[in-house]
């Protein structure tokens, strides 16, 4: 995931042909079940989390089924449903029941003469179709009386007549009205010579976890009650627990948890009822360290390769699944295109996504999809950062919120530098080499690394908490980076104020002003102001504005403007403030923070030769200001 991708398509959260869990074991499994001739019919179930992956099974179970030997005389219909979607005003009986009797009279004319009399199973199809149309009629009238409404006539008519081009149909048949008699009559339809070619009718139920109880209910009586006949099968892909949970509004448990244990029911009647339909469920795994690793790489070729490219991947990664081998051997696997990038991004990313997302498919595109458009954001911001840092700080962000306040109250009170290099030091990190020029310092001179900030010269040690250490040592190092500017993007997403809590409620106002990127915002704090503040409020200013320029890049020149100003209405405070300023990083210096530090004045060309001494080579632009600051002076 290099920079060129910042502006890469988002992975689409919609169902695939391309298995890129490899879940067709799953899928071979149920195609196994529905095409046994000694469970006909049957229904089978498919048990899994939401985002888990059960629609791409449905879709890899439909292509299983889909091909059709051209030297044989049978046919496997596949009918795709979605209860989630039905119409409330119609019934699930009803639609479910109509979606089944057009696929069937689909297959049925093509099985048909174009010329000569309308078959026998025709007209049987025709008063399913009668009964179907009548039920409708009496849900559309139970709904109106709801409303004290009479529905239309137009609105019953179009529901009760019959099949234009059906006029042949048996004169002397009754009108077919109401499902009692739909089983037998479907069963007979079935059995007929006209679909003997069918061997199976496979119908592919999506969603019903998410339906109301009500539709759960009539979902699953319409399977048992009107459509398990020989030839028919089911699939229903779907959260058992969230099924259960549904149909214990209908079926509760009569002991409401008081029986003794002798009387307590071996299966809730909710459980039951469900098992009685689903006669086995397929679970769906959730994704292994190993699954997760390869959904990750996968997910990222997807996007660069053909699916013709990307097959031998997909491929190789069921092999060494199968064989107990490791991930970082699928470039030697497949040949022919550089994937070192998808792989680093894949072990990195991969410890702390398998045990916070639980193995969720879903949830993994989702956090890669956040990802992409933060690091699209950020990048139309000015906000320049390597997408492995962005993705580390999305960890943070998103995946461990606790820690994430932890994180933006540093910055909040100015510690953000101090606190991110003593837990990167607790998590096991090497402190950064110091870069510094060709002309090295005094040996009594400290380099800014070696500086003591006012935070190290706390005596109370710092602690951090097991995520915390844990998200410091997934890579990259943080240390040299400046994250504020992301972190006050994070927070202004989240919703997060930014107030230091050690600084006094009074003085906020008055840094907020300070440290504006307005200079009409920076004058509102007048001398008088200043003065008015007192010793102790004036050194808790110096305090937090030295943070800000240290650890606060974008701040870094207001905050030195500032503290220049605060120090000449209280000298007390200049020893606090030059070694505040002494550890801001001579490499992150801004052009403009040198130039409005006055070296007349001897403490602060004093700071001025101290970030001379320590300019990192090759930052020709710093060096070159500092010497124009310390040779003719400065004007703010």
């Amino acid at each position: 995931m290099g920079k060129s991708n910042m502006s890469a398509q988002l992975w689409s959260d919609e169902p695939t042909h391309l298995d890129l869990l490899s879940f067709d074991a799953v899928a071979k499994t149920v195609v196994q079940a529905v095409l046994d001739d000694a469970l006909d019919p049957v229904t089978v179930g498919v048990s899994g989390a939401w985002g888990s992956g059960k629609t791409t099974v449905l879709r890899l179970i439909e292509d299983e089924l889909a091909p059709q030997p051209p030297a044989t005389d049978t046919t496997i219909l596949v009918i795709s449903t979605d209860p989630w979607r039905y119409d409330p005003g119609v019934g699930a009986k009803e639609t479910l029941i109509g979606e089944v009797l057009s696929a069937v009279a689909a297959e049925l004319a093509k099985k048909e003469q174009p010329e000569g009399r309308i078959s026998r199973a025709r007209t049987m199809l025709t008063k399913l179709r009668q009964r179907v149309d009548w039920a409708k009629a009496l849900q559309v009238a139970a709904k109106t009386s709801l409303t004290l409404q009479l529905p239309s006539v137009d609105d019953l008519t179009s529901l009760i007549n019959t099949e234009p081009g059906n006029d042949d149909a048996d004169a002397g048949d009754p009108p077919s009205r109401g499902l009692g008699e739909f089983r037998s009559e479907f069963r007979t339809l079935m059995e007929s010579a006209e679909l003997s070619h069918l061997r199976r009718v496979v119908v592919l139920v999506d969603d019903l976890d998410r339906c109301l109880p009500d539709t759960v209910v009539d979902t699953l009586e319409t399977i048992r009650l009107f459509l398990a006949v020989p030839k028919m099968a089911f699939v229903v892909a779907a959260d058992e627990h969230r099924v259960a949970d549904a149909l214990r509004a209908r079926f509760p448990d009569p002991g409401s948890g008081h029986q003794s244990a002798q009387e307590r029911y071996f299966e809730e009647p909710a459980s039951l009822y469900l098992h009685k339909i689903v006669q086995t469920t397929v679970p769906l795994p959730t994704l292994s360290r190993f699954d997760t690793e390869a959904f990750l790489v996968l997910l990222q070729l997807s996007q660069r390769l053909t699916v013709e490219e990307l097959t031998p991947y997909i491929e190789a990664c069921v092999h060494l699944r199968l064989e107990k081998g490791l991930l970082d051997d699928l470039a030697e696997a497949v040949n022919g295109n550089d994937i070192f990038a998808e792989m680093a991004f894949a072990s990195r990313m991969t410890p702390i996504l398998y045990e916070k997302l639980q193995g969720s498919p879903r949830r993994i595109k989702r956090f890669l999809n956040d990802l992409r458009v933060r690091q699209s954001v950020a990048g139309h911001r000015g906000i320049e950062l390597e997408p492995d840092i962005v993705a580390k700080l999305m960890v943070l962000e998103k995946l461990l919120p606790n820690a994430f306040a932890t994180v933006l109250g540093w910055l909040a009170r100015g510690e953000l530098r101090s606190r991110m290099a003593k837990l990167e030091t607790t998590a096991g990190r090497p402190a950064p080499e110091p870069h510094i020029a060709a002309d090295p310092a005094p040996d009594d001179a400290a380099s800014p690394e070696q500086q003591p900030t006012p935070d190290e010269c706390e005596s109370e040690p710092v602690t951090f908490d097991d995520d915390l250490i844990r998200w410091a040592k997934l890579p990259p190092d943080l240390g040299p980076v400046d994250l504020a500017p992301y972190l006050y993007l994070a927070a202004a997403f989240t919703g997060e104020q930014l107030l230091d809590a050690g600084l006094p409620g009074r003085l906020r106002d008055i840094a907020a002003n300070l440290l504006s990127s307005v200079r009409f915002d920076q004058r509102r704090v007048t001398e008088a102001d200043i003065t008015a503040l007192g010793e102790d409020d004036a050194l808790s200013l110096v305090e937090y504005l030295g943070r800000a320029g240290r650890d606060r890049p974008t701040e870094q020149t207001a905050a030195v403007r500032s503290l220049v100003r605060i120090t000449t209405a209280y000298p007390a405070s200049t020893e606090r403030a030059t070694r505040l300023l002494q550890s801001i990083p001579a490499r992150e210096l801004q052009p403009a923070t040198i130039l409005v530090l006055p070296s007349a004045v001897p403490v602060f060309r004093g700071v001025l030769e101290h970030w001379k001494s320590h300019v990192p080579a090759g930052q020709d632009q710093i060096g070159r200001t500092l010497d124009h600051a310390l040779g003719t002076g400065s004007s703010r």
